[in-house]
């Protein structure tokens, strides 16, 4: 039963890849996409986002991941959000496990990366990336050093600005602003342009 409401939800949010309902030792019991992921009766209890929901103070807080590979999700790029879920679905109920939200990560940041207008001639020697507050690459528009790839970059303290790279080219950045009540994780847009 668990498992079909969880598939109504992704139903109408396409942008989930999946969703798990996880007891209190981090087993999965219900997942949305049991007919193409076959995750209840595996153990997440060693996932970070895992540990940090079953810590959180309320069922009105979350825990937002940074991109990762899910093994059980064929080794998907995620970004997983996670909340304690509680006795009575009271925010400040005893906590009974976790729901952990998948977010189908590269489809949305390949469209992202690569819908940034370039002209043909600047195209091939720029690149676009998202990078995570480690500078892990974690889009790219050339699908390069995807979750491997560090970039030496050093925002100094700023949300955005322009600056000239040591080999030559130039490195445009932003930071990530977030959304609503989700202060982001420290991620920044970048465009590289070679020489």
């Amino acid at each position: 039963h668990a498992g079909r409401r969880l598939g109504v939800i992704l139903k109408a949010y396409t942008v989930y890849l999946d969703l798990w309902l996880i007891d209190p030792s981090g087993r999965v019991i219900a997942n949305g996409r049991g007919d193409r992921f076959a995750a209840v009766g595996h153990s997440v209890a060693d996932r970070p986002w895992f540990r940090a929901a079953m810590g959180l103070r309320s069922g009105d807080d979350f825990h937002a991941e940074d991109i990762a590979h899910e093994p059980h999700l064929g080794g998907a790029q995620v970004a997983t959000f996670a909340t304690t879920v509680r006795e009575g679905g009271e925010a400040d109920g005893r906590p009974l496990g976790v729901l952990a939200i998948h977010f189908d990560w590269e489809p949305q940041a390949a469209t992202i990366v690569q819908g940034v207008r370039l002209a043909d001639h600047e195209r091939a020697r720029t690149r676009v990336l998202l990078v995570d507050r480690h500078r892990r690459v974690i889009a790219a528009s050339d699908g390069r050093g995807l979750l491997s790839e560090r970039v030496s970059f050093d925002p100094k303290g700023r949300t955005s600005g322009c600056d000239p790279l040591p080999a030559g080219g130039t490195v445009a950045f932003h930071r990530t602003p977030g959304y609503e009540t989700y202060a982001g994780l420290g991620w920044y847009g970048m465009i590289v342009e070679g020489k």
